[in-house]
């Protein structure tokens, strides 16, 4: 909405204050400030209008002040506006290689529009022949994460047997499809009868079970790899962990992606089957998106033709309009979203 001297409203999605436990809708407040459409004279910066916001379970670790040394995991800032990857289109440029009509993806402010001081460190989006949204998940971390963690962590074979967990999400069901692109076995766990149904159906995981039906998570996991498992795509943490580690293979490897059973714990569980790793010669290894990034085009290389072939398919659960970011945020850590949590706040 446009207001007197040139400029125009930015609603701001604020972070409210350090957090404990699980965040609440009620650690994030809306505000509406104002903004000009454009760069400040004589400035590098680029100015763009947000398009689509991600929610992203890492981003929980930064709801806590916890010091990091990385700044991609530094704390957010009580007062100041909610940070996550977003996909924009450029409105105004002082920079070179950037113009106005530019699609970029990359870390930005949660608000309707963002001054960007060093867009170097943006993503230009170079394939439009797909949904913009896509380059907040299959296209964009996500889909980085998916498939860095499994082919330069785990090194997968042909007819080996893949273990992912929290399979359903922006990044699990990725890993699945990738592995069986790559003629491995692959079962995935997700918390819904939903979920796991689209594990089978839709993204052509062999098999999937429900983990909140499982009394014993061993006893599941013997069930569905009873030669043990090869790879496991670790998303979850905690007591999943130590049931996969009993039932892990000689040599195995597991990608530490993310812990998101534990990532609200104010004591984290412990692992007690920590020995395996010794005599079953188990490789770990945790790593983050951020590693992979400068390797974009390869993973572009790899990906888009699938998706052009439609052997590659993405579930997104899109959340309409800015007022609705913190519900949706929120709600990834009690599994309320099917697929990837999006919030849609314009649309290209």
């Amino acid at each position: 909405m446009a207001i007197e001297g040139g400029a125009v409203s930015n609603k701001q999605v604020i972070f409210k204050d350090y957090v404990s436990g699980f965040p609440k809708e009620s650690d994030m407040y809306l505000t509406t400030t104002s903004t000009k459409l454009k760069v400040p004279e004589g400035s590098k910066a680029v100015l763009v209008k947000n398009l689509y916001l991600s929610c992203d379970p890492y981003m929980r670790g930064r709801m806590s002040n916890l010091a990091s040394e990385d700044p991609q995991f530094s704390p957010f800032q009580p007062g100041s506006p909610i940070y996550g990857f977003v996909v924009a289109k450029v409105v105004d440029s002082g920079h070179p290689e950037f113009k106005k009509g530019d699609l970029v993806w990359g870390i930005i402010g949660w608000e309707e529009y963002s001054l960007i001081t060093e867009p170097e460190r943006l993503f230009r989006i170079p394939y439009t022949d797909v949904p913009l949204s896509y380059y907040t998940g299959l296209l964009g971390m996500p889909g980085i994460t998916a498939y860095f963690g499994l082919t330069d962590i785990c090194s997968p074979k042909e007819g080996e047997r893949v273990y992912v967990s929290a399979a359903s999400g922006a990044v699990g069901q990725l890993v699945g499809q990738f592995a069986k692109l790559m003629g491995c076995y692959v079962v995935g766990s997700a918390g819904s009868k939903e979920k796991v149904e689209l594990l089978k159906n839709k993204f052509g995981f062999d098999e999937a079970f429900n983990y909140k039906d499982e009394h014993d998570w061993n006893a599941a996991l013997k069930r569905y790899f009873p030669e043990g498992i090869d790879i496991y795509y670790e998303n979850v943490g905690g007591k999943m962990l130590d049931a996969v580690l009993i039932n892990m293979r000689a040599h195995g490897r597991i990608a530490a992606c993310g812990m998101i059973s534990q990532y609200n714990l104010q004591q984290p569980e412990g692992v007690y089957n920590l020995t395996s790793i010794i005599y079953k010669r188990v490789r770990i290894q945790g790593f983050v998106a951020f590693d992979y990034f400068s390797q974009y085009s390869k993973f572009l290389d790899f990906v888009v033709p699938y998706i052009r072939e439609g052997k590659i398919t993405y579930v997104e659960d899109i959340a309409e309009g800015i007022e609705s970011a913190p519900a949706a945020l929120v709600g990834i850590f009690s599994g309320r979203n099917v697929g990837k949590q999006v919030v849609a706040i314009a649309h290209e």
